[in-house]
């Protein structure tokens, strides 16, 4: 989810920390797919102040090596199941509520604090881009890194996830599950379009500078022009006027 973004410039380099962001539920039902696919994320290390959480602190949810075939249901029954929130928890600083151990404090501040820090973290960030604006995204990252890309960002809305047909109860449960990740997601597209507009009208403020700039040095050009065509005018007049006197 977060990428370490380098650009290098006379061998000098600079590192910026980006992320996309998804809606919740696509995203969760998108992760569902994936495992029941037979994905795993057992190679992932979960340190938190320098220490991996205990069997305790993060039971897994299936006895066997995956957990193919799993239905949406079983899915979301889990308890100790890493998809809930899964936004939230990879931008916040787990340090601040103890990491894994669920008995450093109350769920209620736990979350508070989580869903805070992701939304801090989040905005600090160098860039971040949302999957249902590609193109805006791809707008802002090449005026924030002034970058272009060779083609344009291409939007699918067609995606496995789209492809899964729920009832309404299994999405309201899954925006329950979830629902962290749902108050991350608003304030992400609202500070996104808020700063997508806000770089547009920058963008639209310096052309127009530039026009004016380009119309007033025209017009001295034109002025320049103007004043040396005079100047000949006066030379070439004040000549004949003294090549007329010496004839006579």
């Amino acid at each position: 989810m977060l990428s370490r973004f380098e650009t290098s410039k006379q061998n000098q380099r600079a590192f910026y920390y980006i992320t996309m962001l998804r809606d919740p539920v696509s995203r969760y039902l998108s992760e569902w797919k994936h495992v029941q696919r037979g994905a795993t994320w057992k190679a992932s290390l979960h340190v938190c102040d320098g220490r991996s959480p205990t069997p305790d602190e993060l039971p897994t949810c299936y006895p066997g090596d995956d957990w193919s075939g799993v239905s949406l249901q079983e899915f979301m029954d889990c308890g100790y199941n890493l998809a809930d929130n899964r936004q939230v928890r990879m931008l916040a600083d787990l340090s601040l509520v103890g990491c894994y151990n669920l008995t450093f404090m109350n769920e209620s501040e736990r979350n508070d604090i989580l869903l805070q820090s992701a939304k801090n973290n989040l905005k600090n960030m160098a860039f971040y881009g949302l999957t249902e604006f590609q193109r805006k995204t791809q707008y802002l990252f090449e005026r924030t890194f002034n970058l272009k890309f060779i083609s344009p960002f291409t939007q699918f809305n067609t995606t496995r996830a789209s492809n899964v047909d729920i009832d309404e109860w299994s999405r309201r449960r899954i925006e329950d599950l979830n629902y962290l990740d749902m108050q991350l997601y608003e304030y992400a597209k609202d500070l996104f379009l808020q700063r997508f507009q806000f770089t547009r009208q920058q963008e639209h403020q310096r052309k127009r500078q530039k026009r004016r700039e380009e119309r007033r040095l025209l017009r001295e050009h034109r002025a320049h022009q103007w004043h040396k065509e005079d100047e000949t005018s006066e030379v070439t007049a004040t000549e004949d006027y003294n090549s007329q006197v010496a004839r006579w």
